[in-house]
């Protein structure tokens, strides 16, 4: 059994004109979001081994946000090919991932992440489907579960949504 769970990078700041794409950090809310994802992930048991994180500031600091809360401390690597990945790519690095990481975390954007989301999906939960469908927010995590002793076996449509959450969710919900 593999468990991976896509995050994306929660919301980033637009105001500086001019700013190179690459370097811009988190807004106010985004600052705020990342954190209750992180309690999220903690209070469910949602802790990955390894993380990879895309080399973006925002993803970056929406990792450190995250990882607050949580207990353990996994692996985390920086990985420059999550930056602007389409599917495919996200995909090929997945599957280079060792065999004795069990629960992965991937913080990377959109379109990429979404659109890597609903082609990994087949079963689960079908109102959280739909969500996943519909809209990948910023900050949102999607835990998908697959039956496989080793990451290289990871195909496409081959994934069970567990849950899709949030932080508008979380905000509205009591847990």
């Amino acid at each position: 059994m593999r468990r991976l769970m896509l995050l994306r990078h929660a919301k980033s700041d637009w105001s500086k004109p001019g700013a190179r794409d690459r370097e811009r950090k988190l807004a106010t809310r985004g600052r705020e979001a990342a954190p209750r994802i992180g309690t999220y992930m903690a209070r469910h048991g949602l802790q990955p081994d390894r993380v990879l994180c895309s080399t973006a500031t925002r993803t970056r600091q929406t990792w450190d946000l995250v990882a607050g809360p949580l207990t353990g401390e996994p692996t985390v690597v920086y990985e420059d090919r999550l930056y602007e990945a389409g599917p495919e790519a996200i995909l090929k690095v997945v599957k280079e991932t060792k065999a004795d990481t069990h629960a992965l975390l991937l913080v990377g954007h959109n379109p990429g992440i979404h659109e890597f989301a609903k082609k990994l999906i087949a079963t689960g939960d079908v109102e959280a489907r739909q969500r996943v469908m519909e809209k990948f927010p910023t900050a949102a995590l999607a835990v998908i579960d697959f039956a496989l002793d080793d990451w290289r076996g990871l195909h496409l449509h081959s994934g069970r949504l567990d849950r899709f959450v949030a932080p508008r969710m979380l905000a509205a919900a009591p847990d």
